[in-house]
């Protein structure tokens, strides 16, 4: 079928790539004009995706209304602050039959909307479909295996995307749990900043492998508060997400924590990057919203009074260790 893919940075590109090379013909969306060119004319995202060689076939645009036209699959990985004004600005080229696909993981700040809400918000009455798991945009690009999870409260749209990216190294599951799909996605990306802090202060293994089990706690309070089947949290999208994001070298969220533990301030850490840890916008998003809901989360808490309430790293670490003693499953 034809693809648009909306976002042409390491996950963006990789998703593109992988359609590309199921036999879709895919256009991917560039905000940055030599990123398109890049792609059309050499094969290759040197920017974002260095040293992968792209498909053939794929082709890269910065007009919104060629990317999106005709499309009968739209496929979102644009950074989620920009999301709603992007998939807004093509909503008009949008074909009203197309499958919308939400590969984009955090969380609104200003709405605390899911990202398949903001897509459905901007076009409506089309299927929505959140695609999230434990997927470093270089591996699968470079064919290694990987498996994630397709969630729609359409069961024919989730197979259409199942099918659609499926190969011998990308396997796609279904599910209908979208908001525990979503939060997984989003939250797991403010553990990792916390997993990050921890490993900068070179506080050990034990360490680590405390504020991922604990910070999973917190991601299923919420998750159920809001309607999330705590099941979902023990698959791709929760743990598997969890722990790659918590401990893979090349997690963007974790090397922010690490940075942040060794010393360096937060306006440090992300004048050096062109490419978003999403970590840091979601702990905003993430902290607003267990406000809203009455849901407790030290780690997600501890982690904003790092970023963005100044507190010292190790002073937030102190404090979750000295919190009232508790049963391990009291909420």
């Amino acid at each position: 079928m034809k693809c648009a893919v909306i976002g042409a940075g390491a996950w963006g590109t990789a998703l593109a790539n992988l359609l590309s090379e199921n036999g879709h013909r895919t256009m991917l969306w560039a905000f940055e004009p030599d990123v398109a060119d890049a792609i059309t004319d050499g094969h290759e995202n040197p920017r974002f995706l260095h040293g992968i060689q792209l498909h053939e076939a794929l082709r890269a645009t910065t007009d919104r209304a060629e990317a999106v036209h005709g499309a009968e699959c739209v496929v979102y990985a644009t950074p989620s602050h920009v999301l709603r004004d992007v998939a807004s600005s093509m909503a008009a080229w949008t074909s009203p039959d197309a499958t919308l696909v939400v590969a984009t993981k955090g969380i609104e700040r200003e709405r605390l909307a899911l990202m398949t809400d903001v897509v459905t918000e901007q076009l409506p009455g089309r299927p929505v479909v959140a695609l999230s798991g434990p997927s470093f945009a270089f591996e699968v690009a470079r064919r290694q295996p990987t498996a994630i999870v397709a969630a729609s409260s359409d069961e024919q749209a989730a197979m259409r995307v199942q099918q659609a990216c499926s190969t011998q190294s990308f396997r796609v599951y279904t599910t209908d749990d979208v908001i525990g799909v979503e939060l997984g996605g989003a939250l797991k990306n403010v553990m990792a900043v916390a997993t990050g802090i921890a490993d900068g202060l070179d506080l050990g293994l034990n360490a680590r492998a405390a504020l991922i089990t604990r910070g999973l706690a917190e991601m299923v309070r919420l998750g159920v508060k809001l309607g999330a089947r705590p099941s979902t949290f023990a698959g791709l999208a929760g743990v598997g997400d969890l722990v790659l994001t918590c401990t893979g070298a090349l997690s963007r969220n974790r090397s922010v924590g690490v940075e942040i533990g060794r010393g360096a301030t937060l306006a440090d850490v992300l004048s050096g990057r062109e490419t978003v840890a999403e970590g840091v916008v979601t702990t905003e998003s993430a902290m607003a919203l267990a406000e809203r809901e009455g849901v407790e989360m030290p780690i997600v808490s501890a982690v904003h009074r790092v970023l963005f309430e100044k507190q010292p790293a190790r002073w937030a670490l102190v404090e979750l260790m000295t919190r009232d003693l508790r049963g391990e499953e009291d909420r």
